[in-house]
């Protein structure tokens, strides 16, 4: 027995790094897979539906069963089309993953709306399309799976403000999805991945990686029913490192009675401080080594 053996999954972004490992990793633990890619260049343009279908050759040649949905997750109809060919091909949907994404990198000072726009579309919007069409069939069924893909970047990044903000709205829209889904039986988790791609190529420091196929096991495992009570978390997968990140939570605070003026605030702030920024602290790592001639460890 497979440990997905029965399951449907779509995966999105499927063609190519992470979200082909996904697929052909489901596959080999007995899924039915729906292989969603656009086919875009890492900037979302020039489409070719030959990425998805020649994934789902290499699923077939294994001996597994997929199909090909070579559409766009930036729009309803192409969500609805991704989780709708699961139920037409295979009569069920019991997972989705969305990993697909672009990048449009930019300094926040130079960004223009046309650099903005896409990278929240496709990864933001993108998730929620493939949620939203799967989330009613999973609620009616009191079963299902919901993984959404978001970025250490979500804590931050000096030129991807565009790819972060989209990373961010993911774990939130995630978390929110766990809470709404609970009560029917589905669950919804985050990977935060650290693997060679073509978006981690653009990494501008020395970031220890896994390959793509380190991350798949765990989004099977999330897929599986020993997963059936995990939901709301984010999980890192780097080679053979797996890690949850914490729940937000308040860590201080200070009160008095009434409203607060401004030059109260400023007496009493240190009993709230701040939380320093970890980023700030690998940012000066790595102009020291850059002064130095050197490469800081990440």
């Amino acid at each position: 027995m497979g440990y997905l053996d029965g399951k449907t999954v779509a995966v999105t972004g499927a063609g190519r790094g992470i979200g082909r490992a996904v697929a052909l990793a489901c596959a080999a633990a007995g899924a039915n897979v729906v292989v969603n890619d656009f086919g875009v260049g890492i900037d979302g343009q020039d489409p070719n539906s030959e990425i998805a279908n020649s994934v789902v050759a290499e699923i077939e040649a294994a001996g597994g069963h997929a199909v090909a949905v070579a559409d766009t997750v930036t729009t309803m109809e192409g969500g609805a089309r991704i989780v709708q060919t699961a139920v037409d091909t295979f009569g069920r949907i019991d997972g989705v993953v969305c990993v697909a994404g672009i990048l449009r990198e930019r300094m926040l000072f130079n960004m223009s709306e046309d650099e903005w726009d896409p990278v929240i579309e496709t990864h933001l919007k993108g998730t929620f399309t493939v949620f939203r069409a799967a989330a009613p069939l999973m609620r009616a069924q009191k079963s299902g799976t919901l993984i959404g893909f978001t970025s250490g970047a979500y804590a931050g990044s000096v030129a991807q403000a565009n790819y972060s903000a989209a990373k961010g709205g993911i774990v939130s829209f995630v978390r929110s999805a766990a809470l709404g889904m609970h009560k029917y039986g589905v669950t919804a988790n985050v990977i935060a991945p650290v693997a060679k791609s073509r978006m981690s190529g653009n990494v501008p420091f020395g970031l220890e990686m896994g390959e793509p196929e380190d991350v798949a096991p765990m989004v099977v495992f999330l897929l599986g029913d020993a997963a059936r009570e995990v939901t709301g978390q984010v999980y890192t997968a780097n080679d053979g490192i797996i890690a949850v990140w914490n729940q937000p939570v308040e860590v201080r605070e200070m009160r008095k009675d009434g409203r607060w003026t401004p030059e109260e605030i400023a007496t009493r702030f240190d009993e709230v401080g701040q939380e320093r920024m970890g980023m700030l602290d690998r940012l000066e790592a790595m102009a020291n080594a850059a002064a130095a001639g050197d490469t800081p460890n990440q």
